[in-house]
């Protein structure tokens, strides 16, 4: 008899809840029917919206051309019972219960799939035309402003704020893009590797202003810490996103030094019958030997199997992915497979000046990560090379003439 049979012998329905409505939520509900789970699942998202997916939002519906980009999910055919626009306030793992403006909300297992939200600007918050980029209504609010091809500042010029002056771009606006840091994607790549990156921004008409940082927002301008103003119909602010974990407080379920939701290599957290998985958790990782937290849509749409089968619990499952993330910005399409921090040799596969290129890390002559540059191939090829740890020759991995598999020890 399998554990689930067991527990449901002894509770007459067992009751999943997930907290959150995106991406890793639906797909954990999804992937407990799928797995053949027969218990009751409940949806509760914050959000009054169908549940839909993110990536969409910084493309076709900020420029009209999607009214909205709502799962392809039939909640009532799978037996999911889905509650929206409710907010949860807390958890009481002692008592098996979740609090929420509407009650308390009982549950067997808890799944919590919160996401990240946006970093604020310090001093920006109730300043007229400023905007984040985050959910259904962020975007629609910012539609608009594009159709009226605002003068726009974006602040950080991470992914976030490369698709939308991209966006911004596409609709005609006049762009510039203020970056603390001395170069884009700071905290996401090496100097070397964003280095090349700096330049797309001018060729699309846009303006970005490195080692810059806003001293203050005032309606109609952003004012820099060296005195300088510009002009800002609208204000886009893109430094960065959270784990969405305040409303654990005094849970006694342990975070992380970023207040992500610290859980195990089968995305279990630190009280009993409490899972987390996508962006509000991070994992460890045997293959990169260290703890990662993974913002990106490809995390919240592969752990929710494993958090799945571990409910189910009919084999024990382990969390460990190659993390992939993919870009469009700038009439380019950039992906990133694996994680390069404990890379002892870098190699570029192309020249970063022209449209196409890739750059490998390796470890001990084996693929860790790799960026692909309008070079899908490379990526396609790459990810499943760091999947299976295979020796690489680097001559002939540096040779972009090459197929990546050309170059297998």
């Amino acid at each position: 008899m399998s554990e689930q049979t067991r527990e449901q012998g002894a509770v007459a329905v067992r009751r999943v809840v997930v907290v959150g409505a995106g991406m890793a939520g639906v797909q954990t509900a999804v992937a407990l029917r799928d797995q053949g789970f027969t218990g009751t699942v409940t949806l509760i998202g914050a959000e009054p919206h169908q549940p839909y997916d993110r990536p969409p939002l910084s493309k076709a519906v900020l420029l009209g051309k999607a009214e909205g980009s709502a799962f392809d999910v039939d909640f009532e055919a799978l037996g999911i019972e889905v509650r929206l626009g409710r907010e949860v306030l807390g958890v009481r793992p002692a008592d098996h219960e979740l609090d929420t403006a509407e009650g308390p909300v009982p549950y067997d297992v808890l799944v919590l799939a919160t996401g990240a939200e946006p970093i604020r600007l310090p001093g920006a918050d109730g300043v007229p035309g400023v905007h984040l980029l985050r959910t259904l209504d962020d975007a629609e609010r910012l539609r608009p402003v594009l159709a009226r091809q605002h003068d726009i500042v974006v602040v950080g010029a991470g992914w976030i704020g490369a698709e939308f002056a991209t966006a911004a771009r596409e609709a005609g606006c006049a762009v510039t893009v203020v970056e603390a840091a001395d170069r884009p994607l700071a905290g996401a790549l090496p100097a070397e590797v964003a280095a090349p990156m700096a330049a797309w921004y001018a060729d699309a008409g846009a303006v970005l202003r490195t080692h810059a940082r806003v001293k203050h927002v005032e309606p109609g301008a952003v004012v820099l810490d060296d005195g300088s103003l510009l002009p800002a119909g609208a204000v886009v602010v893109g430094i960065g996103a959270r784990p969405a974990t305040a409303w654990l407080t005094g849970a006694g379920i342990e975070l992380g030094a970023h207040r992500e939701v610290l859980a195990d290599e089968g995305l279990r957290t630190s009280v009993p019958d409490v899972y987390a998985v996508g962006d509000c958790a991070s994992f460890p990782s045997g293959r990169y030997g260290e703890r990662l937290l993974v913002h990106h849509w490809d995390n919240a749409l592969q752990g929710p199997r494993t958090v799945a089968a571990n409910i189910i619990g009919e084999m024990p499952a382990v969390y460990d992915p190659v993390p992939y993330f993919w870009s469009e910005q700038f009439g380019r399409f950039v992906q990133y497979a694996g994680h390069h921090a404990s890379a002892d040799t870098t190699l570029w596969r192309g020249d970063p000046t022209t449209p196409a290129w890739s750059v490998c890390w390796l470890r001990e002559g084996r693929l860790v990560a790799l960026l692909a540059v309008g070079r899908p191939r490379d990526l396609a090829q790459g990810r499943r090379m760091i999947e299976s740890g295979t020796p690489m020759n680097p001559e002939l991995l540096a040779d972009p003439s090459l197929p990546m598999k050309a170059a297998i020890a």
